[in-house]
């Protein structure tokens, strides 16, 4: 088992869903940016670090059939499962490491808040993108939320690359075109707050 995997299968293990300080009760920019990128109920949506976010929750209200969860930790997922009951038999769960794992088909949208900002090392951030090349059909959709620059410098107490819209799109490549940016300040449970940032790129068609 890898360091990070040990580190969030730790978190998950040791804290409640509402006690970490990503935690959203209501994903309203994730389920507004997915809803504008595709509205079609039969797409395909991936949820790369979702752990136990409630994105998938809402997913699934809004009648989206085709929906998978990708987490390094089986912990984290777990708690979604267990928070979902037996609609959980109808997600595609992913016990994955983002930078190493191979995609079995393609995606119409590919969803990422407080995943991508934990790799600081431009070689991790590389293998995270082939990755994602090799998932995202053309036409599909990115959605990824980080820090913003001026957002914390750590989480979970781990380092953190902040981001914006232009650094992003320098990190995807030329084949990927910005669609909208969106900032957030979101609140924790213990009430500090965080800036991020929401941008969505569409994939080029050739």
């Amino acid at each position: 088992m890898s360091d990070r995997t040990m580190h969030w299968q730790n978190v998950y293990a040791t804290k409640g869903e509402a006690e970490v300080s990503w935690f959203q009760d209501t994903p309203a920019i994730s389920r507004d940016m997915i809803r504008a990128a595709k509205p079609n109920h039969d797409a395909a949506i991936i949820d790369i670090g979702g752990g136990a976010s409630r994105l998938v929750d809402v997913l699934l209200q809004d009648g989206y059939r085709d929906v998978a969860v990708l987490d390094i930790s089986a912990n984290a997922l777990d708690v979604a499962k267990r928070r979902i009951g037996p609609a959980a038999s109808t997600v595609d769960w992913i016990v994955a490491d983002a930078t190493t794992w191979q995609p079995a088909k393609t995606y119409d949208v590919w969803h990422d808040r407080a995943a991508f900002h934990f790799l600081t090392d431009p070689h991790d951030r590389a293998a995270y993108v082939e990755r994602l090349r090799s998932a995202v059909a053309p036409g599909g959709q990115v959605i990824i939320a980080t820090f913003a620059l001026d957002g914390p410098e750590k989480c979970s107490g781990l380092p953190v690359q902040r981001h914006d819209s232009a650094s992003l799109a320098a990190e995807l490549g030329s084949e990927f075109e910005l669609v909208e940016t969106r900032r957030e300040v979101h609140h924790t449970p213990w009430n500090s707050t965080q800036a991020f940032q929401f941008s969505r790129f569409r994939r080029r068609v050739t």
